[in-house]
């Protein structure tokens, strides 16, 4: 059974050995490109073309053409190549059409050597366009997917050469139009569905560059009654670090060509055990945090492709539906009803094909995630994680912190840990506004620029919005969501205290009228903050100014490479600034500071921690508007507004809390305090 793909959506391959038929309405020009980990490309010797057909595991047409195929062999190719993308070009010069808007829309399939579909996928909606990456293979963690991309590009060849980073995109582009011209565009033959034995007296005559290519000989395709190896449908996502038992399979010495298909890649029963740590990086932590980033990129594109393919269903049962009204003579009677229930079945049909794959791959996901979290270092872990309580101060800075958790209505039991780049390149905004001000106003794309372009109202996703309480529970009140603000900001001022170093993290607070004492006191009660917190108009003006000093200075000193001359009094320490109930006690002066130090601060090392209701600081205009920009939003309960980069889901967000009734977050500062402490009394012992 071949599996129908739209854009977006992936499918595991079961075989390594490949062949990706395309068929067009008239002459295309096909290539593949050799992408590493980060979808760039090396050189130009990562590209397969007309003028360059052969490369390590890969083979492609030299003649632009109305079908095509191009041979793979996954196994064959360098350890270092991550995405194998399959691309689409119109030959310029030829008198074809200048774009795909023009053309019949391009159909690929992906089959093995047997001919067995794999799947296929249908360009759609091309306009002009006059290159395409039509589908990509692509690694993950050991595992081989297909996608189906349908990228296109009104630039042709080169821009989509450049897109992928080659610096010679132009140069390449050109050479590969020029080799497509020399040559005569010719299309080749279709496949004969029913092929004759080896035994025919004598062969067709067929021009040698129309032939399909193939790294191996013929040979190598199995005989004609060989069964076909069933798709395996289970989600590889990635496979374990341990090879897997040995198989009765043909040793290294016989010949490949002896091989039966389904020999070359073995699929279990069952999807390959979920490892820790199964990603790419120099250190474990490293390779945690890429995993948990893979986990979210593979749930964001799962859930696009079934969001897809339920879009499709419908809009085919519309299209049924409205044909079976079009006509009013035939609106009614015995065959309008049964074309009716038949148009109902296929798209239950369909949507029951959608929600099994998806079941399928997040019951995968939810077993690494199940593995991956309690592997989690202190500064990724949920505070609920037993790795809390052997906490040791560290010695060396973190890869990331975590912020809480994200989730997607599809699959809210599957959560999946919202980690930050350390050191923070911006500041946090916790949103203390009211349920009715975010019903009403929405919120300023301030996540853009770390998880992608935020187009969603925070109002459009029903129960997951800001106005209900936790798990959809009754609404809370201003008052409540103001006390949650700030214990959620006394929790991640806690984390990232305990990610640093003893001494590497300075924290101060502003709370101009005191409000914030009882959130406040875990902190102050085990020395985590060592000032008390800066009250009224002159706190605020004190505290601002020497942050603002701070990084004049430091500012001044990297520029003219004079670290060697700061002031000897000036904390050298990262500085973290709780900003408590914003705008009162702020004058112009100090607003003008605080967007200073947002912009400025975070490259010398001074962080900002708000809490803030934007509503009111609705005096000041559009003079904040950059403020709140510049800064990275998140909320004390549950609120669907952070989107994904890759296609733009609403996410929700959950801060991460510690457990009720817990001590573990008094301990952790406790450690803290001691270790800072034996960090002084050792530098003045030195001393």
């Amino acid at each position: 059974m071949t599996a129908e793909l739209v854009r977006g959506q992936n499918h595991p391959l079961d075989r390594t050995r490949l062949e990706i038929r395309i068929a067009a309405g008239g002459p295309v020009v096909s290539g593949v490109t050799l992408a590493d980990e980060r979808g760039a490309l090396t050189g130009v010797e990562a590209v397969a073309h007309p003028g360059a057909p052969r490369r390590t595991g890969i083979e492609v047409p030299r003649q632009a053409a109305a079908e095509h195929r191009i041979a793979v062999d996954l196994d064959a190719l360098a350890a270092d190549v991550h995405r194998v993308s399959v691309l689409l070009a119109l030959p310029v010069g030829i008198g074809g059409p200048a774009d795909f808007g023009a053309a019949a829309a391009p159909f690929v399939a992906v089959t093995g050597l047997d001919g067995t579909g794999i799947v296929s996928y249908t360009l759609t909606d091309l306009g002009a366009e006059s290159a395409v990456v039509a589908v990509e293979l692509y690694r993950r963690q050991g595992a081989w997917k297909v996608r189906a991309v349908g990228q296109g590009y009104a630039g042709g060849l080169a821009a989509m050469l450049q897109d992928q980073g080659l610096p010679q995109a132009a140069e390449l582009a050109a050479e590969i139009q020029e080799a497509v011209r020399d040559g005569l565009a010719r299309s080749i033959p279709a496949p004969d569905p029913a092929p004759t034995p080896p035994a025919t007296t004598t062969p067709a005559i067929t021009p040698p560059e129309a032939a399909a290519p193939a790294p191996t000989p013929p040979a190598s395709t199995p005989p004609a009654n060989s069964t076909p190896t069933p798709i395996n449908y289970h989600h590889p996502n990635r496979r374990p670090t341990t090879p897997p038992p040995p198989q009765n399979t043909p040793t290294p010495a016989e010949a490949p060509h002896t091989q039966a298909p389904h020999t070359q890649a073995p699929h279990p029963e069952a999807p390959p055990t979920p490892v820790a740590g199964d990603a790419p990086g120099r250190t474990a932590d490293e390779r945690l945090y890429n995993q948990v980033w893979g986990i979210f990129e593979d749930l964001s594109r799962t859930v696009a492709a079934y969001r897809s393919a339920m879009d499709f269903a419908q809009s085919r049962l519309a299209k049924e539906l409205d044909a079976v009204n079009a006509d009013p003579r035939n609106r009614v009677g015995p065959a309008a009803d049964a074309a009716r229930a038949a148009a109902h079945d296929k798209h239950a049909r369909l949507a029951a094909q959608a929600r099994e794959v998806l079941d399928r791959d997040l019951a995968q996901l939810t077993a690494e995630a199940g593995v991956v979290e309690p592997a989690l270092p202190p500064a990724l872990a949920d505070w609920s994680s037993p790795v809390w309580h052997g906490y040791r101060v560290p010695g060396d800075y973190p890869i990331a912190v975590r912020l809480g958790d994200l989730r997607l209505p599809e699959c809210p039991d599957l959560r999946v840990p919202m980690l930050v780049r350390l050191p923070m390149n911006r500041g946090l905004w916790i949103d203390s506004g009211t349920p009715a001000m975010f019903r009403g106003e929405g919120a300023p794309d301030g996540f853009a620029d770390s998880f992608g372009p935020d187009a969603f109202g925070s109002d459009a996703f029903g129960p997951d919005g800001f106005g209900n309480g936790p798990d959809g529970g009754e609404p809370l009140d201003a008052a409540e969501v103001r006390r949650r603000a700030m214990d959620t900001a006394v929790t991640l001022a806690a984390r990232l205290l305990a990610a640093h170093p003893a001494g590497e993290l300075t924290l101060r607070v502003i709370d101009p009228a005191g409000a914030a004492a009882p959130a406040l006191a875990p902190l102050l009660e085990t020395g985590a903050l060592r000032e008390a917190p800066a009250a009224g108009a002159q706190g605020v003006a004190a505290v601002l100014g020497e942050l603002t000093r701070r990084v004049d200075l430091v500012q001044m000193a990297v520029r003219n490479q004079a670290v060697e001359s700061l002031p000897p009094d000036l904390d050298t320490a990262e500085q973290l600034l709780i900003v408590h109930d914003f705008p009162h006690g702020f004058d112009d002066r100090a607003v003008n500071q605080l967007r200073y130090l947002a912009d400025e601060g975070p490259s010398v090392g001074v962080h900002l921690l708000m809490v803030a209701d934007r509503a009111e600081a609705r005096e000041y205009g559009p003079v904040l508007d950059p403020l709140w920009r510049s800064l990275l939003r998140i909320t004390p309960v549950p609120d669907a507004h952070l989107a994904d980069p890759w296609v733009g889901h609403a996410w929700t967000y959950e801060p991460s809390r510690v457990p009720e009734g817990s001590q573990i977050l008094r301990q952790v500062l406790t450690d803290l305090a001691e270790a800072r402490r034996a960090r002084g009394h050792s530098r003045t012992s030195e001393s």
